[in-house]
């Protein structure tokens, strides 16, 4: 017989604690575009030669993605609140080194000690969300809020960094984590009570975490590599085969080990793996739309970085009025299936709009409706997504599970840049070698014609992967609506045995 949970009271400090929790993921989803709009600026500053400049982003890219289930296992088994903290607090030192770089060493050393820090904060983040809002009702608001943060703040990084860039200088946009870091630590220190009896205290899987270390660094720098070194490079072949090889040695590890870094369970559950699986395969396709239409904002339109950040706020509306208005309020109605499948295809009909993209475009008329679907339905889609991820999981591997959902939205991120920007690049260059003629006449128009050539033809790619995004999330996702009120027991695997069976929100035992 499975023991019975106590009905745990809820925390009442708990939507102060999603203040705080919100601030935190917010700086960590705008350090990932913030410093992009400095590169330039950083690269002039330090003397980074354009060989190495990547380097700014593949280091924390490196960091972050290759240490995140480590982090997630050590918020299990050293306790959220703990690492949420000390997360934070190394994120601010970093990004203050960051900031006082002097050299390119000394920016690309911040850049990886940020991305280690970030692999203890976001985990241990969405994991206290999993423990501390237990009501279906609430968690769907809770993590309304969080999905929404998670998908928009990305843009509003173009806008701060543009700022930022413009208005001071490059090395605030380290700087500004601090105060950001500063409060969400103070504030989580003195407000948040993780809740008793939901630690994972078993030994610490040093095999698993070697090989899902090296074996996700491998795989992200692979993609990585790909993208400025080719896909036929010895080196990036080098890079997918060791990936491959660590992997599958590390699921072979955690199926034998008494206590693996990632319970099989928590993976191997259709409805976390297909959560798992869509996400990573949207994000590819979102990551693929920023740094196209920065480009195509900037270099085609000529706007400045402070108006490209603008330009993407219709984006950040549809998403938060996907994630708040459509995706909370329908959570506790309908199945998540029903609300991540149509929220990809209202994300792929955006991105279908897109794919007519031409150099005299206007904004108002295709760039700005195609922004609104695509945040309308990822937002729809994210809310769901975050929340399923974490549910039906026991508590001691609630941090394990959100790591998950990072690593597949990291790795969808490296993967989405590499992949569509070479698809774009092949592109460009095929139609420019076609219309050489045109380049005889008016060489400026050929470059530009044949980049967005390339951008939409990524595009379309983009589109073909959000509709395998919603058919995978349609098959595989089966569980039902969450009830209405808090669970009174048992922590089962969030499967339901039929489509529109009710799941339950599991209760913390004492």
């Amino acid at each position: 017989m499975p023991k019975t949970a106590d009905i745990r009271l809820p925390d009442p400090s708990r939507w102060k604690a999603l203040a705080f929790i919100a601030l935190a993921q917010l700086m960590v989803v705008l350090d990932a575009t913030i410093v992009n709009i400095a590169l330039p600026h950083a690269q002039t500053a330090l003397d980074i030669s354009d060989a190495n400049k990547q380097w700014v982003i593949t280091a924390y890219a490196l960091a972050f993605g290759g240490l995140l289930l480590f982090g997630g296992r050590i918020a299990d088994l050293w306790g959220r609140k703990r690492t949420f903290v000390v997360g934070l607090i190394g994120f601010a030192l970093a990004s203050a080194l960051g900031g006082a770089a002097q050299n390119q060493a000394m920016l690309f050393g911040s850049r990886a000690l940020q991305g280690v820090f970030g692999a203890l904060l976001a985990p241990a983040a969405l994991s206290l969300l999993a423990v501390m809002f237990t009501d279906a009702k609430e968690r769907a608001k809770a993590f309304g809020i969080y999905g929404a943060i998670a998908g928009g703040g990305g843009a509003v990084g173009l806008i701060l960094g543009g700022f930022l860039t413009q208005a001071l200088n490059w090395r605030w946009t380290f700087f500004v984590n601090i105060p950001f870091a500063i409060v969400a630590a103070a504030g989580a220190y003195f407000v948040i009570r993780e809740p008793a009896g939901s630690r994972n205290r078993a030994s610490l899987d040093i095999p698993g975490v070697v090989l899902s270390a090296l074996g996700l660094v491998s795989l992200v720098y692979g993609f990585t590599r790909a993208e400025s070194a080719g896909w036929s490079d010895g080196l990036t072949i080098g890079m997918f085969v060791a990936s491959a090889v660590l992997l599958l040695s590390f699921v072979l590890t955690e199926s034998k080990v008494k206590s693996p870094l990632l319970p099989l369970r928590v993976l191997l559950d259709r409805n976390r793996g297909g959560v798992y699986l869509s996400l990573g395969l949207a994000v590819i396709a979102m990551f693929g739309l920023f740094l196209f239409l920065t480009y195509y904002l900037q270099v085609v339109k000529g706007y400045s970085p402070i108006r490209t950040g603008f330009a993407f706020l219709p984006m950040i509306a549809g998403m938060i009025t996907g994630s708040t208005q459509i995706g909370a309020r329908l959570m506790t109605r309908v199945p998540a299936r029903k609300l991540m499948g149509p929220g990809f295809l209202v994300a792929a009909i955006g991105m279908l709009l897109l794919t007519q993209l031409e150099i005299g475009s206007s904004y108002v008329g295709l760039i700005l409706p195609a922004q609104l679907l695509l945040g309308l339905g990822m937002g729809t889609a994210f809310m769901p997504a975050m929340s399923l991820a974490t549910h039906g999981v026991e508590p001691r591997d609630s941090g394990v599970a959100s790591a998950m959902v990072n690593t597949s939205q990291q790795v969808g991120g490296a993967i989405g840049t590499a992949l569509l920007n070479t698809i774009a690049a092949s592109a460009a260059t095929a139609y420019a070698s076609s219309h050489t003629a045109l380049g005889a006449r008016n060489p400026e128009l050929l470059k530009l014609q044949s980049m967005v050539h390339g951008f939409t033809g990524a595009i379309w790619w983009a589109v073909g992967i959000l509709v395998v995004a919603s058919a995978i999330a349609v098959t595989f996702i089966n569980a039902g609506r969450p009830s209405a009120g808090p669970a009174t027991g048992g922590s089962g695997s969030g499967e339901a045995d039929g489509a529109e069976d009710e799941f339950r929100v599991p209760v913390v035992a004492h």
